[in-house]
């Protein structure tokens, strides 16, 4: 092996590129684990619960937040290597995501607290109903 062949820079370099590579391929697999916007926003079910119950299961993430750790990570090392020429396009799709999943995430949260709510609040108003019933 010639002594070109080991030159830091040029190592540095291809460092550099397989890092920005790593960064998108994370951002790519993250993206591609983000619920589709049909299964969100379609619904079969025969009640609230039903539909709480199928949103809930769309709203789920699955390696999502994995992925986008490992973009976040690689970033922050190449970045912190000043390895990449232009790091601004990167930083901004990992914001995007990071937020999205984090509305995503939020709205899991919030149908699930519904979804535990509902069929107490059935049971409260079937007991109202058969009270209004007796008197």
């Amino acid at each position: 092996m010639s002594q070109a062949t080991l030159d830091d820079d040029e190592l540095f370099d291809e460092a550099a590129t397989e890092m920005r590579e790593d960064v998108e391929s994370s951002l790519d697999a993250a993206r591609a684990a983000l619920p589709e916007a049909d299964a969100v926003w379609d619904a079969e079910a025969d009640n609230t619960l039903g539909v709480l119950n199928g949103l809930k299961g769309a709203l789920d993430t699955g390696d999502a937040e994995a992925h986008l750790r490992d973009a976040k990570k690689w970033f922050a090392i190449g970045r912190k290597a000043d390895a990449f020429e232009d790091a601004d396009d990167l930083e901004n799709e990992l914001a995007e995501l990071e937020e999205t999943l984090g509305r995503i995430t939020t709205a899991h949260e919030q149908v699930g607290e519904l979804t535990a709510t509902i069929p107490e609040l059935r049971g409260l108003l079937e007991d109202a109903e058969s009270d209004d019933a007796e008197e």
